[in-house]
């Protein structure tokens, strides 16, 4: 599964760098110089780091081939993924990355059969997307109170809902 760590914004300055909106944890690890990033869309990369900074707050990448403004404004909006695999698990056990939420079995305590988690969104708090049998999807908060079990080996999430969460 491929996971976004980026996307490219607009052009800085006309030698063809890029801003770029960081969506890792890892920015100097995942955008260091002399790193191959794959792209989505895959026909737009892999694209090579040749120099990194940050300017009041923005990370600014160039890539190589790309030497000009024009050439940086076709990039505009390309994501910037990696594979999943490459990242390192938590050594937190309550931590878990989102790739590793999608396609959970969710149940009750009880056992009862509620769904799939589908996929996780971040407003302000994390939300569990879950996708129901005939029924309009749940969102379910991502907290201990209401998710005391994760099992990512046995591929289920036990959830503790409220009365009329689901």
């Amino acid at each position: 599964m491929q996971l976004v760590v980026g996307r490219i914004g607009r052009p800085h300055g006309v030698r063809g760098d890029v801003t770029v909106e960081v969506r890792t944890d890892d920015p100097e690890i995942r955008f260091a110089v002399g790193t191959a990033i794959t792209t989505d869309p895959a026909d737009r990369g892999p694209l090579v780091v040749e120099g990194r900074r940050w300017h009041k707050g923005t990370l600014l990448l160039a890539f190589a081939g790309v030497g000009d403004r024009g050439t940086a404004e076709e990039l505009r909006g390309t994501m910037l993924v990696i594979d999943s695999a490459e990242v390192t698990p938590s050594d937190d056990p309550d931590e878990f990355h989102d790739h590793q939420l999608i396609g959970l079995t969710v149940v009750t305590v009880s056992g009862e059969s509620v769904g799939e988690v589908t996929d996780v969104l971040h407003h302000g708090q994390d939300l569990l997307v879950v996708r129901r049998d005939g029924q309009d999807d749940a969102l379910v908060p991502f907290v201990k109170a209401l998710v005391p079990e994760v099992d990512l080996d046995g591929g289920r999430l036990v959830v503790d809902p409220p009365e009329g969460l689901l």
